[in-house]
């Protein structure tokens, strides 16, 4: 016999049998009343979850590396991630398996690949010829520990210097160690029974490859010939070494210690050195030895053509400078340069003309890879100015507090921003284009703008674009000028809520149509915001202030999901409409002496100047109440075309018309039920002396407002048509509906009183209200009314006023296209589980117990492939899709475990199969759940790597050719092969093949043996891909910089062809001529 499962309705109230489970969601369409059918178009095989892009700075970065002919940047973290950075637009994540951070990384200079070195020990070779790089080989050392890496250019070995001194030879090409082994006792003095400590540097002499500069901890520097396999000189100072850099001819190297001072070496003079200096040491007199500064932890040596070399350091500040910022110092002939940074240095590297160490450096900029910053120096301008940063690195400019994520917005919203935001730029950024510019853009699959907002710990506000996997900030709104600052601890906000970070952004809601935007702030405040272009300055602030608390005795949960009757209109019990509440006047304390009627902030009384972009429409504030501090915002909406925005809080619910500056709704939750209270509670008197031992329970027990939702439906079961109303979720899984009569659009708006009511209707849920939609009879999804964007500082024609009348009916009068026999849908989403409810008969005809064990963190209703569907975020870990309205489970993956709150706090979905949470404190990561955009992805992400001519080695002139003294070369392979230095020790080192596969393994490491012919095939390949890049550029629109760049690297590629073309061409005519 079959089984059905019968469906229970109380007066209205529809709760369904515990019975029902995922799996029986069409035997429940069966046993109920027969809905209209809907044909649903989405199926699994429409879903896929994989991680897209991440944007935003490096987290806890560590180590830092240029390739100077490819032009890409890369940086190593202390979680072992690996971020590479080419032109704006082209970035690339990876990460190593084991977690270990990267304390050195080393490319293999216009090839394509990138070693990195780990703190566990492990060697890894990245090909970077892919647009996903991956892991070739690697090698784990068992006995030894890494502590620096060195690879010469043009080189295919790699010296590995460790923790006990010595120094092995690994093989790129099939990164296996060399039987080649530079022990310590051997560098050293052979009187000497000090160990020299580990290895800090390694560097082989500009002019010859044989000579091997190696630098111990101790302060001993060792010049290694590597044919006779003994030490040439041997450099020793007192003080420990950091760092070493050559001159470029190979006659002096300068050393940096741990005193703060610099000392520069003459190659064939080791007794002492050449000379000593301490930058920031104070001279004394009398000859004495300045006094002691910090260490100077990295330097480098750069030289010119026409002039002065640059000595560049980082640290070695006095000890006497207490609270100043680290500093990079640039030292240029007799001038000396202190450039103070926000953060720590990490490390920094000076960017050069040339790759070739042997010729003049030509230093042009220097990067500073800084604790929390990224920042470009440019080195050929007076003042040392920064370049202008062009990658999204300043998400944590201010620690973000909330996110939000809009796809498929309107197409002029991006350009509208951009034009407001383009005018809040700094100046004074260096002229040039940024340097670091290699690789080439994805194609542009994706045509649809997206837009990011952040919200962050000092009430800022950014919008970025996010538009074909990109990211770009395009505005930013300080929310806190609203507000007076404290000027002292004693005229701190009078707030319990928070100790710091008053401003701080909790929610954020904004409607993309109309561009209106509404924030949440942590200080019980409510800022509502219109977009305007205009500039103007607003005398008074409008403002209004709100009493919003009530307390309540313990409740008894009924049992399941039974709820009392609700009596039906015209019962009566009729709910009545609720009188709009006049704000009250403000007082600093009440009868008795406790604090009341008192804002946490105080809003500025002066004339606020607002810059063209958001602009303030009207500011809310919560108020103390006999002593009780206002509760946090837990919800937020707003609607444009009512003209309302409203709020709750564990305490209740206010509606505020912000075209009439009006509280229209203030009631404590319980208030919301009226007789019809599910839950037995008896209010409490907010003056009652509270309890602390209860507390913790009247904080539990309360009922906070979860979600709000506008819209235009059915609110009671007798209803025939569709009107204006506020549907409301709470914690304890109740949704109540309130009624709203608007009054006519136009004049008649501003000046007639909107009336809300209660309409009796409640629902119930297993857990807090998240989400919820509406569908129309035919499934697609219903939007909250919203009117069009206008600008509102310009005086309206007749015209205009004609047509703002015609707008607004269309948010109050029913739809004529909706007649009475047709239905819509309520979708609901809680914290473990999900109803759709016909209306307006209000019979739930789907449910899905979403979890058992766990609770959605999020769950969004959203647009994908020409359909809809839920999409969900559990604690537990697993990504979840259902299928509206029979909510068939669709894509169920385990992707990211509950954490930490932050992920919990920013974790959202948007339509077209898109997401995106904050995974560290710096960084966004964006994935995706659509199949069709994984499939795309691959086009869609840039190249790293492009095929670039090596520029050609330095000429070593006539003479130095005819007679020696230029630069010596060096047979490695003879050296360092197998037949002449042996099989390194099995135990010393074990060979890991990568996952990368063989894709890309002859490109990326294979010397530069038929490089240059490979590189010239590769040119042909780029020419035809300039069309591609042109169309790629066109896409951005509204970024004139990126139009002039192309142009540039178009004209600079064709002069590039005719240089080769006319050097060809005169090599040819100088080898021949004199024959």
């Amino acid at each position: 016999m079959r089984k059905f499962n019968i469906r229970k309705v109380l007066d209205g109230l529809t709760a369904v049998s515990a019975v029902a489970s995922a799996s029986s969601a069409a035997q429940q369409q069966q046993a109920g009343n027969r809905e209209t059918e809907i044909q649903e178009t989405l199926q699994s095989e429409h879903f896929q979850l994989c991680k897209t892009v991440r944007h935003g700075f490096p987290y806890q970065p560590s180590a830092l590396a240029f390739d100077p002919v490819q032009k890409i940047l890369a940086i190593g973290t202390q979680t072992g991630a690996l971020r590479l950075f080419g032109r704006p637009g082209v970035e690339c994540y990876c990460q190593h398996d084991s977690g270990a951070a990267v304390i050195q990384l080393q490319f293999l200079i216009n090839e394509g690949a990138l070693v990195s070195a780990l703190a566990d020990d492990t060697l890894h070779l990245w090909n970077l010829r892919q647009k996903r790089p991956a892991i070739l080989h690697s090698l784990k050392f068992n006995r030894e520990r890494i502590t620096f890496c060195h690879l010469p250019f043009q080189s295919k070995w790699l010296y590995v210097g460790t923790e006990r001194g010595n120094i092995h030879i690994v093989n790129v090409e099939s990164f296996t160690l060399s039987g080649y082994v530079i022990m310590w006792n051997k560098a050293i003095e052979l009187s000497s029974k000090s160990h020299p400590g580990p290895v800090v540097h390694i560097s082989d002499n500009p002019m010859d490859e044989g000579k091997l500069l190696i630098g111990f901890e101790s302060g001993t520097v060792v010049l290694w010939d590597l044919k006779s396999k003994k030490a040439d000189y041997r450099y020793t100072h007192d003080e420990a070494i950091h760092s070493v850099a050559w001159h470029h001819e190979g006659k002096q190297f300068i050393c940096s210690h741990s005193d703060g001072t610099l000392t520069i070496w003459n190659v064939k003079s080791p007794t002492k050195p050449f000379q000593t200096i301490t930058p920031h040491g104070k001279q004394l007199k009398d000859g004495k030895k300045p006094e002691p500064c910090k260490p100077i932890l990295k330097v480098e040596y750069k030289t010119t053509r026409a002039g002065e070399p640059f000595i560049i350091l980082s640290g070695g500040l006095s000890y006497d400078t207490v609270g100043r910022r680290p500093c990079l110092t640039v030292m240029h002939g007799k001038s000396t340069a202190v450039l103070e940074m926000d953060y720590s240095i990490v490390d920094f590297l000076t960017l050069c003309e040339t790759p070739y160490p042997n010729d003049f450096q030509e230093p042009y900029a220097v990067v500073v890879l800084l604790e929390k910053d990224l920042v470009l120096i440019d080195l050929a301008q007076n003042g040392y100015p920064i370049f202008e940063n062009p990658y999204p690195l300043t998400i944590h400019e201010s620690p973000v507090t909330c996110c939000e994520y809009f796809a498929d917005c309107p197409v002029d919203l991006i350009p509208a921003l951009y034009s407001v935001g383009a005018r809040q730029k700094r100046q004074g950024y260096s002229k040039k284009e940024w340097p670091i510019s290699g690789g080439n853009w994805g194609l542009i699959t994706q045509s649809y703008p997206e837009i990011i907002i952040t919200g962050h710990a000092d009430g800022s506000i950014k919008f970025w674009d996010a538009s074909a996997i990109t990211l770009q900030v395009l505005y930013k709104l300080k929310t806190a000028k609203v507000f007076e600052k404290s000027r002292s601890k004693d005229d701190r906000p009078n707030t319990d809520i928070v100790d710091e970070d008053p401003y701080a952004i909790q929610i954020i809601s904004w409607c993309p149509e109309s561009r209106m935007l509404c924030i949440a702030g942590v200080s019980a405040h409510v800022i509502i915001y219109r977009f305007s272009k205009q500039e103007v300055t607003t005398e008074v602030i409008p403002m209004l202030e709100v009493r919003l608390l009530y307390e309540i005795n313990d409740i008894e949960t009924p049992d399941g999901e039974q709820v009392p009757p609700v009596p039906t209109p015209g019962t009566g019990s009729n709910p009545q409409s609720i009188v709009p509440q006049s704000h009250p006047s403000t007082s600093s304390s009440s009868s008795d002496g406790l604090r009341d009627n008192v804002p946490c902030l105080k809003v500025k009384n002066s004339p606020l100047k607002q810059s063209p972009g958001y602009q303030i429409e009207l500011v809310i504030q919560l108020v103390w109440v006999s002593g009780e501090p206002p509760q946090q915002i837990t919800s937020l909406a707003v609607n444009s075309a009512y003209g309302l925005v409203v709020f709750g809080n564990c305490n209740g619910i206010a509606m505020v018309d912000y075209l009439q500056k009006t509280v229209l709704l203030n009631l404590g939750t319980i208030e919301l039920y009226g007789s019809n209270d599910p839950y037995r509670r008896e209010p409490r008197s907010p003056r009652k002396a509270r309890q602390p031992s209860g507390g913790e329970k009247a904080q539990l027990s309360r009922e906070a407002i979860s979600a709000l939702h506008f819209c235009e439906t059915f609110t009671r079961k007798a209803d025939t048509s569709p009107s204006p109303c506020l549907w409301v979720g709470t914690t304890l899984g109740t949704v109540l509906v309130i009624a709203l009569n608007l009054p006519p659009g136009g004049e008649q708006r501003l000046l007639q009183p909107v009336i809300v009511s209660p309409s009796g209707t409640i629902l119930r849920l297993k857990g807090a209200i998240l989400r919820m939609a509406f569908l129309d009879t035919t499934g697609s999804l219903v939007p909250p009314a919203h009117e069009p964007w206008r600008e509102h500082n310009v005086p309206e024609d007749k015209d205009e006023k004609e047509k703002a009348k015609k707008r607004r009916p269309v948010s109050v009068s029913p739809s004529s296209s909706q007649e009475i026999s047709e239905n819509q849908y309520a979708v609901i989403c809680s914290e473990k589980q999900a109803k759709v409810i016909s209306l307006p008969s209000q019979n739930c005809i789907y449910k899905q117990n979403i979890t058992e064990t766990s609770f959605v963190l999020r769950g969004d209703i959203v647009s994908l492939s020409n359909s809809i569907c839920l999409a969900c975020f559990c604690a537990n870990g697993h990504i979840m899709t259902f299928s509206l309205p029979s909510l068939r489970p669709l894509l169920d993956v385990y992707y990211l475990p509950l954490t930490n709150m932050r992920i919990a706090r920013t974790f959202c979905f948007t339509n077209n199969g898109q997401a995106l949470y904050l995974v560290s404190p710096t960084e966004i990561q964006r994935l995706t759940y659509s199949q069709e955009t994984c499939e795309n992805l691959q086009e869609m992400l840039g190249e790293l790597f492009t095929p670039v001519e090596t520029p050609e080695a330095p000429n070593r002139g006539f003479f130095k050719g005819l007679f020696g003294g230029g630069a010596q070369s060096l047979d490695r392979e003879e050296l360092f092969g197998e037949s002449a230095s042996g099989k390194a020790s099995r135990s010393l080192a074990q060979h890991i093949p990568g996952p990368g596969g063989i894709e890309g393994v002859k490109g990326a490491a294979s010397g530069v043996v038929g490089e240059l012919a490979r590189a010239r095939l590769a040119l042909d390949e780029r020419g035809q891909k300039l069309g591609e890049l042109e169309e790629k550029t066109a896409a951005m629109l509204y970024s004139a910089d990126s139009f002039s760049k192309h142009a540039h690297e178009v004209s600079l590629l064709k002069s590039s062809f005719l240089m080769l073309f006319c050097e060809h061409i005169l090599c040819v005519t100088v080898h021949f001529g004199p024959l």
